[in-house]
């Protein structure tokens, strides 16, 4: 088999997977940091593209659409952290419950303000690369360097920055940190809000390669919980982990033989996983983050 081939594959691969991991980082940052398992995740997602589809309708260039639907976003998850989820904490259940209604306002609403009709942004200039007789989208590759900035952005925030000591102490130990003056309430709704501003940002990224729909984000949520749940207690660079070797290898596995094994190959594996370690892989890492 020729390298060319190979080599195109292997790209492909990781940009695919770098795309799960785009989709993914918010909900690692809600239920693997906050334990809060937001099933209205993949609505944000669409939220953001919306919003930067929105702005771009209005002339906004589509780059500056991107940190404005980032901000939005932010701005609708801590109103539901106050209005909903700050009650709601340590009850897993009834928070399911509540943000699966919450993904399905969002979604409705979505549907009266701008129907069901697909819809995309055409000002991002295509270009693609080639690799021998190959040829890669170069957006999509663009995606492998975003994902890592991306993880790199949210590493650094949660632990090299006081508000990042701050959120690890009202998630860990609550009443401790109250106890040394730490404002628990405002931290963990800047830390859901920060969740729910990354998933706006993988819609408003990648919405000149998922047009926007009413349901284009459960393309995603499936697929970024179980990463998230595989990953396990280690929420950042467990997840890292997952989403490349899931997503990079169903996606091995489609190019060699079907789409089709490609989906059975990532929800064997997680199921696979899930049996080995069903606390998450990440269970017994020295690491905590």
């Amino acid at each position: 088999m020729e390298f060319d081939y190979l080599l195109t594959v292997l790209l492909s691969s990781l940009s695919s997977a770098s795309i799960l991991l785009i989709a993914a980082m918010g909900l690692a940052v809600v239920f693997g940091l906050m334990g809060v398992i937001n099933l209205a995740h993949s609505e944000f997602l669409m939220i953001g593209a919306y919003t930067a589809l929105t702005l771009t309708k209005l002339g906004v260039p589509y780059l500056l659409s991107i940190p404005l639907a980032v901000a939005f976003t932010m701005l609708m998850g801590a109103i539901v952290e106050v209005l909903i989820i700050r009650r709601l904490y340590g009850r897993l259940f009834d928070t399911m419950l509540a943000t699966w209604g919450l993904s399905m306002f969002f979604m409705q609403l979505v549907v009266v303000l701008f129907g069901t009709s697909t819809a995309s942004v055409a000002t991002i200039p295509s270009f693609s690369i080639n690799i021998g007789e190959y040829s890669l989208d170069g957006y999509r590759l663009l995606m492998i360097a975003i994902a890592a900035l991306m993880f790199l952005f949210v590493y650094t925030l949660m632990t090299k920055t006081v508000y990042g000591m701050k959120a690890r102490a009202s998630i860990q130990q609550p009443q401790m940190a109250q106890a040394i003056g730490i404002d628990s309430n405002k931290v963990n709704t800047l830390t859901f809000a920060i969740g729910c501003g990354m998933a706006g940002f993988a819609g408003a990224i990648l919405l000149p390669l998922v047009p926007a729909t009413p349901t284009m984000g459960l393309a995603f949520a499936v697929k970024s919980f179980l990463a998230v749940v595989v990953a396990g207690p280690v929420a950042l660079t467990g997840t890292v982990l997952t989403t490349l070797g899931l997503g990079g290898g169903a996606s091995i596995t489609a190019s060699f033989l079907s789409s089709v094994i490609g989906e059975v190959f990532f929800f064997l594996i997680t199921a696979l996983l899930l049996w080995l370690y069903p606390f998450g892989v990440s269970v017994k890492w020295r690491r905590k983050l």
